[in-house]
């Protein structure tokens, strides 16, 4: 399964939730059989729950829903197209119902130095590769808290890493793994050794391509140190896995927080409870930008699958319906190649589409994968050249036309047949009468407008060409 940065399902840094399909009006025998043993592995019965018995041919409604919602997708109880698709995707291969930071009675190890060692290596890459990637995997951790990791000599060490396929170790409940794309690792807690082991049948590398080795062995080593999955989609210990760029591989703040109610936080740490030399998204974010400001004002404001995005600096917020909390994290951990200074962006649902601008660039981005050819100059879609940045950006539904404004002027660009209307640029404060000259955040939100100006937004009847509300820009937080 291949989405956003060619997300190939394990720990994901960067991975939302896609939309969903049209439901599957008949389910194969062998995907029948393929959701039962998943249901089974990753959702497991519970201590103290009944187990009720099913025919052979139904699927647990209720585990099918767990996992429905574990993921984000349609809670509908039923095995749809976009739930066996997720069901098909690699993964790692520890359950999904703890539905907490660490592992039930929160097992850790009773001491800080620990060692590791590699009891064999894969033959996909070379041994100095692996054991720098094994080590740049131990550091994610020791970086934010006092734990430190050492290679270690024969079966004396504390933590052991194996590279195996199928029925690959002796160990008592340790499942076979189950061929390429499939789980692509899993580990066990503090409490039952903390063994890691890596499929042989995935194609291992040190990069983008394939199988990236660290960042399926920092999520293991999460486990190891105690650590179940998180339903944060961004977290590292989220069970998708998302290829992409190592480098920009980190920890959530979501980790950082489970991890140091283990361990606590590195000795070195600075007061946001991070290590000198780490940054947390959250708390750097609450330090340089605070929502409630009554003055504060926003960079773009857009629509993206369900979730309204918020865009300030280097910052971004996702309000979500399903959620009453506000995700705050860099624009860079879904972006790596956009760094802040976003000025507009706009999502065409039809599409599944969101363009990005920023100075005289746009992206097109499909969740968080930016498409082939871009970026692309503004002034491909037949905004003058005079023109050097898009102030903002909003996609009519109920025309499909989109808005672009700049300066006190404004384009409206024809989506289906791709051009600039003739008439324009028409004046922002003569076609939109009541909300001033210049607009730096635009939004459609359940049917209405909203246009963002300095710390003010204002609901325009675009029908009666008239403001009928008008609030602060940071009232969709919640600020007194």
């Amino acid at each position: 399964m291949k989405h956003f940065l060619l997300l190939i399902g394990l720990c994901g840094a960067l991975s939302w939730a896609l939309p969903i399909l049209p439901q599957t009006e008949e389910v194969t025998a062998e995907d029948m059989q393929l959701a039962q043993k998943y249901l089974n592995s990753y959702y497991p019965e519970q201590e103290g729950t009944p187990v009720i018995r099913t025919r052979q041919d139904k699927i647990d409604a209720n585990k099918l829903r767990q996992m429905q919602e574990f993921f984000g997708l349609k809670v509908t109880g039923k095995l749809d197209a976009s739930t066996l698709e997720e069901m098909k995707a690699p993964r790692c291969g520890v359950p999904d119902i703890a539905g907490f930071k660490t592992f039930p009675l929160s097992p850790k190890w009773p001491k800080k130095d620990l060692t590791y060692r590699l009891q064999n290596y894969t033959p996909d890459m070379p041994r100095a590769d692996i054991e720098e990637a094994i080590r740049r995997a131990w550091t994610m951790w020791s970086d934010v808290t006092p734990l430190t990791f050492t290679e270690g000599s024969g079966d004396s060490a504390d933590i052991l890493i194996l590279f195996g396929a199928g029925v690959h170790s002796m160990i008592p409940f340790d499942p076979p793994f189950d061929g390429p794309n499939g789980e692509v690792g899993h580990a066990f807690s503090p409490a039952h050794g903390g063994y890691v082991h890596l499929d042989e049948d995935e194609d291992w590398t040190k990069d983008a391509k394939g199988t990236n080795l660290f960042h399926v062995a920092a999520h293991e080593f999460g486990h190891s140190l105690g650590l179940d999955h998180s339903k944060i989609p961004e977290a590292l210990m989220f069970p998708k896995y998302i290829r992409s760029d190592p480098a920009k591989v980190r920890l959530h703040q979501d980790d950082v927080e489970g991890i140091q109610s283990l361990y606590g936080p590195s000795e070195e740490a600075n007061g946001d409870g991070q290590s000198s030399g780490s940054e947390s998204p959250t708390n750097l974010t609450e330090q340089v930008v605070d929502l409630c400001n009554p003055h504060i004002s926003f960079d773009a404001v857009t629509s993206l699958r369900g979730e309204t995005l918020f865009f300030k600096e280097r910052f971004m917020w996702r309000k979500s319906p399903a959620q009453s909390n506000i995700e705050k994290d860099f624009i860079s951990a879904f972006w790596p190649t956009l760094d802040g200074g976003i000025d507009a962006a706009y999502e065409v649902e039809n599409k599944d589409t969101l363009f990005i601008f920023k100075g005289e660039q746009y992206w097109a981005t499909k969740g968080n994968i930016i498409q082939p050819g871009y970026p692309k100059s503004i002034h491909a879609l037949g905004i003058p050249h005079i023109v050097k940045k898009i102030d903002a950006a909003v996609y009519d539904k109920n025309t499909k036309k989109t808005l672009f404004f700049s300066s006190d002027k404004y384009w409206r660009y024809d989506e289906t047949r791709n051009y600039i209307e003739r008439r324009y640029p028409g004046k922002i404060a003569a076609d939109f009468p009541g909300i001033g000259s210049t607009v730096d955040a635009a939004l459609q939100h359940n049917g209405h407008l909203y246009l963002f100006s300095g710390s003010k937004q204002y609901e325009f009847d675009s029908k009666r060409r008239r403001v009928i509300n008008v609030k602060k820009s940071n009232s969709w937080f919640g600020c007194q």
